[in-house]
């Protein structure tokens, strides 16, 4: 899986919003060695976008 830069050019939304949560994604699956990562030859940041760009991970903005 290499990222997914097809939906990346295609989504309308906050761009910013998007790859903030890849990257919150990316350091979580990291933080626990999920074994998904071995699967996916090692590549964290490509699984953790692919996650949020097929909607597998939900995420949301905090307000403060």
């Amino acid at each position: 899986m290499i990222f997914p830069l097809e939906q990346l050019i295609q989504f309308k939304d906050n761009i910013y919003e998007i790859t903030s949560a890849a990257s919150r994604r990316a350091f979580q699956l990291s933080m626990v060695k999920d074994p998904i990562i071995e699967e996916n030859d090692g590549k964290v940041v490509s699984l953790a976008a692919k996650q949020v760009f097929t909607n597998q991970i939900k995420y949301r903005i905090e307000q403060e």
